[in-house]
């Protein structure tokens, strides 16, 4: 396959508790009306549900990619979690954002040179106290780095998980490692409601990847634009080869963007809008989805639409 002329980069794994969803509905004089729906009635992947995906779970609330991050954006009704991953040098998944821990722990180094015992002592959650003290709680201290693995054996089936593989040509059998586990679990399969798990990255190798391996897992290209947001039609069939939407950052995008990647029939999921002006705007733009570090704020625009 030819390949696309953007700019493009990998971003992370995400999940989120089956909550209410916001969906678009025409009244009886042809204008979109946006109504909350149950997520069991209603298709996760449907171009008329704006989904609440909290980013590194609710990340402006607790440390990013703990599971008291995740906790929070449950109680604060997300569509979706989302877990970046990272792999250890024992081929453990682990939910991190950086591929350098010092950000986010208290120790430095590449999370490849580490062993999952090793980064298990970590401590993911002081750094957050310390930069927001009027967020702190004496739980975040200390708190640990979970795997994957303990991510989805906390929150079960009941959770919607999106997924971004870091940079996944620098972590051989990081895809096929993501594929199994999903599989043992059973959220990925004949038998899997679609859109339990969605997979992003700024890699179309990484993704084109994932496609071979399982063709049914939704698939979202990200896409980092560096000025006004631009496509071609020819980018954007290219990409509906193997995917079914665009993530793209929220800061250069454009109302003629958003329904051209609408208009071509992909799902357009924005990030990472903090601000409830923004998220408005984008609604009404059409975009599909919303990541967010503060999935309650986002919940209660969706209310007020």
């Amino acid at each position: 396959m030819k390949k696309m002329l953007l700019t493009v980069f990998l971003l992370s794994f995400a999940i989120v508790g089956c909550t209410d969803q916001t969906t678009v509905d025409t009244d009886e004089n042809g204008n979109d009306e946006l109504n909350k729906v149950d997520a069991n009635d209603e298709d996760l992947l449907s171009p008329n549900t704006v989904l609440n995906i909290a980013h590194r779970g609710a990340s402006g609330h607790a440390p990013e990619h703990t599971i008291p991050s995740y906790e929070t954006a449950e109680e604060m009704v997300g569509d979706y979690i989302e877990i970046d991953l990272q792999m250890t040098n024992d081929g453990e998944l682990i939910a991190m954002h950086d591929a350098d821990v010092s950000r986010t722990t208290n120790e430095e180094g590449l999370v490849h040179n580490f062993s999952l015992d090793e980064i298990k002592a970590f401590d993911a959650g002081t750094w957050f106290n310390e930069k927001n003290p009027e967020r702190a709680q004496p739980v975040f201290s200390n708190v640990s780095i979970p795997t994957l693995e303990e991510i989805i054996e906390r929150f079960g089936p009941d959770s919607n998980y999106y997924i971004e593989t870091k940079t996944p040509e620098k972590y051989p059998g990081m895809i096929e490692e993501l594929i199994s586990l999903l599989e043992k679990q059973q959220f990925i399969g004949p038998n899997a409601r679609k859109g339990k798990v969605i997979i992003q990255s700024f890699s179309e190798d990484g993704l084109q990847e994932v496609s071979q391996l399982d063709p049914s897992i939704p698939l979202i290209q990200l896409i980092s634009y560096n000025d006004t947001a631009s496509i071609t039609n020819d980018q954007m069939e290219e990409i509906k080869d193997y995917a079914i939407g665009i993530g793209a950052n929220y800061e250069h995008l454009t109302e003629e963007y958003v329904a051209k990647v609408r208009d071509a029939g992909l799902l357009l999921h924005a990030y990472t809008v903090n601000e409830e002006d923004d998220m408005k705007q984008l609604i009404e733009w059409g975009v599909t989805g919303i990541f967010t570090d503060y999935p309650d704020r986002l919940s209660g625009v969706l209310d007020g639409v």
